[in-house]
C-alpha cells in the first residue's frame, strides 16, 4: 500500500499583482476525490470571477476558508491527501515566487519553520514573493473548516477548545457575526459547554429574524447588492443598510478616484445627425455578408473611432508619471464599458485597429456576453488604450465620462433620438445623437481633442467620408 501525504494549496496571484481574492463558492467538500485540474472553487478578484482548478489529484482533506471570505494571496485555502510523492501534481517551480496567471497554481512555498501568516491589514506589494512555509498537517479539531451546506443542521458541536483561544462557535455563526459587525468576544454562549449559537448573536444585536443572506446558509446575494431588511427589523424602524465595499465595486471606486484626481479632465460635446449611419446600419443588417452578426450603432461607432485615431494618435496614449514619459501606443486595445451584476467593468478588444467590421461585431458580442455572465478574465480587463461607454442604451443623451485609469480618452455615446433638425435648408425629423468626449489635458490639447471629435462626427453624419480619411 502506497504512503499518503498532505499537500496544501495556497491562493495564487490571479494576475495584475492583486493581493487578495474572495472565495465565492466551493465546488468540492472535505472527503471528495478530485482529479488534476478539476474546478474546485470560484474566486472573485477585484476585477473578475475566476474558476480555480485543482493542482493535485487526491482527496480533499480540509478547506481552510469559507465561501464569502476574503483571503490574502499566498494563504492556504485547501489541503489534499495524495498518494506517493506528488499525487499527480502540476509542475511546480522551486523559486517560491508568486506566479501571476489566470488559472495557475502559484509556486511551491515550502521551507522549514511554522506556516507564515500575514496580518490582513498589510497587503504585500504587487509581485512580492510569498513567505515560505512548510506543508501544514490536517486542521486541528478545534477549528472545523468543513463548509456548511444549506441543508445541514445549523448547530454543529465542535470539539473542546483550549483556554485562551477564540470564542467557541461554528463557522456559519462566525460568518453571521462578521456580517452583523458583532465581536464574539463580547457574546455569552448559551449552547453546550458555552458554545455561541445563532440565537446568541441575534439576541446580542436586538433579536428578530434576519435575512437568509446574513444567516450564513450558503445563499449569497449578488456582489454589491444591499441586504434587504425584513420582518421585525423594519418594525424597529431601521433606515440604513450597510454593505461591505469589496470586489468590483471597491476596485472601481479606487480607480475612479485615482483617475478623477490625477488626470485633468476636459469634456467636449458634439450633437450630430446620424440618420445616414442608421440607414447604413439597416442596409448592413439586411445584407448577406452580415447575416447572423449582431450590428448596433456601437459597432459602427467603434470602427469610426479606430479610423479617427489614425489621424489623432495622441488620444491613444498614456502619461507615465513615474518615468516622466508619454507612452504612445502603436496599437489600439478598445475598451467597452459594461454594466454587469457585479458592477461596472471595462474589458477591452485586443488589437481592435487590425479588425474588420465583421470581426469587431463578433468581438463586441463575445465581450458583452462574457461580461454579463461574470466570466471576464483579468487579462481582458487590463491593457486598454482608449474606451467607449454607451450610455444611450439607458436613454441618456450626454454625460461627462471619467477616464479609465491609464488612458488618454473615453467617448460616451448618447441615445439616438428622432428630433426636428436642419436638413437641406429645411426642418425635418432626423435621428440625432450626442457624443461626449473626455480626455486627459496633460496628453491631449483642446485642438487635438476637438479635431478628433469633429472627424468622428463627420464620419457618422456621412459614412462615405470614411473614404477620405483612410
Amino acid at each position: 500500500m502506497s504512503a499518503t501525504m498532505i499537500k496544501e494549496f495556497r491562493l495564487p496571484d490571479l494576475g495584475e499583482g492583486l493581493t487578495e481574492s474572495e472565495i465565492v463558492a466551493w465546488k468540492v467538500a472535505v472527503g471528495d476525490t478530485v482529479t488534476l485540474n478539476q474546478i474546485i472553487a470560484e474566486v472573485e478578484t477585484a476585477k473578475a470571477v475566476v474558476e480555480l482548478p485543482s493542482p493535485f489529484a487526491g482527496v480533499v482533506a480540509a478547506l481552510h476558508e469559507q465561501a464569502g471570505t476574503v483571503v490574502e494571496v499566498g494563504k492556504p485555502i485547501v489541503s489534499f491527501e495524495i498518494e506517493g510523492d506528488d499525487g499527480g501534481a502540476a509542475p511546480e517551480a522551486g523559486s517560491g515566487k508568486r506566479e501571476p496567471n489566470l488559472v495557475g497554481y502559484g509556486a511551491v512555498l515550502e521551507a522549514s519553520g511554522r506556516p507564515a501568516r500575514r496580518a490582513r491589514t498589510f497587503a504585500a506589494p504587487a509581485g512580492a514573493p510569498v513567505l515560505a512555509a512548510e506543508p501544514v498537517t490536517p486542521v486541528r479539531a478545534a477549528e472545523p473548516v468543513t463548509p456548511v451546506r444549506a441543508a445541514e443542521p445549523a448547530d454543529i458541536k465542535p470539539a473542546v477548545t483550549a483556554p485562551g483561544e477564540r470564542p467557541r462557535s461554528t463557522p456559519p455563526v462566525r460568518k453571521l457575526a462578521r456580517d452583523l459587525g458583532v465581536d464574539l468576544e463580547a457574546v455569552t454562549g448559551t449552547g453546550e459547554h458555552g458554545l455561541i449559537t445563532r440565537d446568541d448573536v441575534r439576541n446580542f444585536v436586538g433579536g428578530g429574524d434576519l435575512p437568509v443572506a446574513a444567516q450564513g446558509l450558503g445563499v449569497r446575494e449578488p456582489a454589491g447588492a444591499p441586504v434587504q431588511a425584513t420582518g421585525p427589523a423594519q418594525d424597529r424602524g431601521e433606515r440604513e443598510t450597510r454593505t461591505p465595499i469589496k470586489g468590483v465595486r471597491k476596485f472601481t471606486a479606487a480607480a475612479m478616484v485615482a483617475s478623477a484626481f490625477t488626470a485633468p479632465h476636459v469634456t467636449e460635446f458634439l450633437t450630430i445627425d446620424v440618420t445616414p449611419t442608421m440607414e447604413l446600419l439597416a442596409r448592413l443588417k439586411a445584407s448577406r455578408a452580415f447575416a447572423g452578426y449582431k450590428l448596433t450603432p456601437l459597432t459602427l461607432v467603434s470602427k469610426a473611432v479606430l479610423i479617427a485615431l489614425r489621424n489623432h494618435p495622441t488620444l491613444n496614449a498614456r502619461w507615465d508619471e513615474a518615468n516622466q514619459e508619454i507612452v504612445q501606443f502603436n496599437y489600439v486595445n478598445l475598451g467597452i464599458a459594461a454594466a454587469t451584476p457585479r458592477g461596472l467593468t471595462v474589458p477591452n478588444i485586443k488589437d481592435a485597429d487590425r479588425m474588420s467590421l465583421l470581426e469587431i461585431s463578433t468581438a463586441l458580442t463575445e465581450l458583452t456576453d462574457t461580461a454579463r455572465a461574470g466570466k471576464t478574465s483579468p487579462e481582458a480587463l487590463s491593457g486598454g488604450t482608449i474606451s467607449i461607454t454607451n450610455i444611450g442604451v439607458f436613454g441618456i443623451d450626454a454625460g461627462t465620462p471619467i477616464l479609465n485609469p491609464g488612458e488618454a480618452a473615453i467617448l460616451a455615446l448618447g441615445a439616438v433620438r428622432k428630433m426636428p433638425w436642419e436638413f437641406q435648408d429645411e426642418v425635418a425629423l432626423r435621428q440625432v445623437m450626442t457624443l461626449s468626449l473626455s480626455f486627459d489635458h496633460r496628453l491631449v490639447d483642446g485642438e487635438q481633442g476637438s479635431r478628433f471629435l469633429q472627424d468622428l462626427g463627420t464620419m457618422l453624419a456621412d459614412p462615405g467620408m470614411v473614404l477620405a480619411m483612410v
